[in-house]
Order: C-alpha cells, then sequence, then structure tokens
C-alpha cells in the first residue's frame, strides 16, 4: 500500500541521512517503525487480557513445591 505524509523537507533530510547510516532507505524506517508500534500495540493488548484472567483458575489446595518437582523416583 502506498500513503502520502506531509513532513518538512529539514525532517525528511534528516530521516534520509540517518537512515543511511543505518544501511536502510527512509521507506524501510518508516515502515519497520511502524510495524514496530504495531506489534507494541498487540503485546500491550495480549498483557492486558493475560492480567484480566490471572488468578481465576483454583488450584484446589495445591501448592508447588520444587524439592517435589526434582524428587526422583
Amino acid at each position: 500500500m502506498n500513503i502520502t505524509l506531509s513532513i518538512d523537507e529539514k525532517t525528511v533530510e534528516k530521516a534520509r541521512k540517518m537512515a543511511a547510516a543505518m544501511g536502510k532507505s527512509l521507506n524501510q524506517l518508516i515502515r519497520e517503525d511502524l510495524e514496530r508500534l504495531t506489534r507494541k500495540e498487540q503485546i500491550e493488548a495480549d498483557w492486558r487480557e493475560f492480567e484480566s484472567l490471572a488468578g481465576q483458575g483454583h488450584s484446589r489446595g495445591w501448592r508447588f513445591d520444587r524439592d517435589e518437582l526434582h524428587e526422583r523416583t
């Protein structure tokens, strides 16, 4: 998909130089930043879901015992 952005020339020129210093095009740099932004949003949504579900189970009194876990038969 192609999009059009309005960015002043000085900012674009600076960003192009920064991208070139990283061995990337400005297009690639912007695409990677947008992908990172959406991944971060998904990670935060997943975390909120985890927090909302955490603690809703019932262990029926069972407790984790490290020694029992490593006990050899």
